[in-house]
């Protein structure tokens, strides 16, 4: 894959997907989204390169709409306008980061290789943190 960068647009895999979004019709671009996640989570023993780079930037799509999520600023990602995703997007795309930084996934083998492994590692563990936040530790009501 032609990557340049962590970023999840920063590769020529994550580019083509965000053209193909803007090649979709405006009602129809979050079933794209939709429909690369489910084929980065279906069953099956390892996860290719390709189906993760482009869930990773599926993920970034959604984080993004979210408190604390990144924008989209590079110029490989969307030009177009992307509709506000669904929330039951919101644990689908937690799983799909948990399947893409697992052992049977190609793309994390590929980011361990390199000295930007722990970077790459670190910026989908922020994803996964928009996404999915703690729950914030609650005070006791009053002391026993």
């Amino acid at each position: 894959m032609g990557t340049w960068d962590i970023g999840p647009f920063e590769n020529d895999t994550a580019a083509d997907f965000a053209y193909t979004l803007d090649e979709t019709a405006q009602d129809e671009r979050e079933g794209v989204v939709r429909a690369t996640l489910a084929r980065a989570i279906r069953p099956r023993d390892y996860l290719e390169c390709p189906e993760g780079v482009e869930a990773v930037a599926a993920v970034a799509l959604i984080a993004a709409q979210y408190p604390g999520g990144e924008p989209i600023s590079t110029s490989y990602g969307p030009k177009g306008d992307l509709p506000r995703f669904a929330d039951d997007l919101r644990p689908l795309a937690v799983e799909v980061l948990d399947r893409v930084t697992a052992e049977a996934s190609e793309l994390a083998a590929l980011w361990d290789e390199t000295p930007d492994g722990p970077k790459w590692r670190q910026s989908i563990s922020r994803m996964r943190a928009v996404l999915a936040p703690k729950p914030e530790s609650q005070e006791p009501l009053f002391d026993l």
